[in-house]
């Protein structure tokens, strides 16, 4: 089976990638704009060039692990809504059957009842133009006519986590500033749904893998709402911590829009006979092994 992987490098596409390449009968194609890339292609980019690289690369299923999380509205929408439409196209015309495995966002919800775990059929009601980009993605996605399925994936956490989320700007900063330091973070009063990116990268793989259609959309989360400050409490406690961790408030935005969201994960156990397996105190402790190794490389 050929399978061609976008957004290898990134923190949920790397490990899709290590968890691919460990499949027997498959043949990874790694595909991106990098020179050392199997297949060149740029999402953003002209939609010939883009469908003439699928057409070489005939693969059997494409996995698009591409995102922006930050960075202008423009941005956003050209790599989160216009880069999915886009592969849709040049899907239909030089891959019609392949599957294709796309990589959403819970932001794409918004706001959710306090106390209940939110299923795919919810409104969606996204508060940013990250969520709103993402959700245009999924609806390109799922009105493409392809066999196609979005994983709309919750608060992805563990090794490598990017700076550009909570955990991994957490753990950047408990291990900049050393054993006994201070730490100013903002708002940990907001529950989130938090997934080891283990477990998120086994759903992409049983997704690209399963037998027969799948529904257009599935939730990949823990299905468990956790404080945001049990994430702080995680790493601290894993960094062996001692100083000052100042909550100063002022908050993110999204925070205060959306105060809890938790996924319903019961239609991706179903249909791809998947369930999150990690706990969030594995992934924080994981996490941040993976974030002092190059402190400690750096000490011998």
């Amino acid at each position: 089976m050929r399978i061609l992987l976008l957004g290898s490098t990134g923190f949920l596409g790397g490990h899709t990638a290590e968890q691919l390449r460990a499949l027997p009968g498959v043949r990874l194609l790694v595909g991106g704009r990098s020179e050392s890339a199997d297949v060149r292609l740029d999402l953003t980019g002209a939609p010939d060039v883009l469908a003439e690289a699928i057409h070489a690369a005939a693969p059997a299923v494409v996995v698009n692990c591409v995102g922006a999380v930050a960075g202008s509205a423009v941005r956003l929408a050209d790599v989160n809504a216009r880069g999915p439409a886009a592969l849709c196209e040049a899907l239909r015309d030089a891959a019609p059957g392949a599957r294709l495995v796309h990589l959403g966002s819970a932001a794409e919800y918004g706001p959710t009842p306090i106390g209940e775990p939110v299923a795919e059929d919810a409104p969606t009601r996204p508060q940013s133009p990250y969520g709103a980009t993402k959700l245009a993605g999924t609806v390109a996605v799922a009105a493409s006519g392809l066999d196609a399925v979005v994983l709309r994936v919750f608060n992805p956490v563990g090794p490598g986590a990017s700076a550009a989320s909570l955990p991994g700007r957490l753990a950047a900063e408990l291990r900049r500033v050393g054993e006994e330091g201070t730490v100013r973070v903002g708002d940990l009063s907001a529950h989130r749904d938090f997934v080891d990116v283990r477990d998120v990268a086994a759903a992409a793989v049983r997704a690209a893998t399963a037998a027969g259609p799948l529904p257009p959309v599935l939730n990949i989360g823990s299905g468990r709402a956790s404080r945001v400050r049990e994430v702080a409490d995680g790493l601290v406690r894993a960094a062996g911590f001692r100083g000052m961790l100042e909550e100063t408030g002022g908050g993110s935005e999204r925070s205060a829009a959306v105060s809890w969201q938790c996924a319903d994960v019961a239609a991706a156990g179903t249909a791809l006979g998947w369930r999150p397996e990690r706990t969030l105190a594995e992934s924080l402790t994981d996490l941040w092994d993976a974030a002092a190794a190059p402190a400690r490389a750096g000490a011998r």
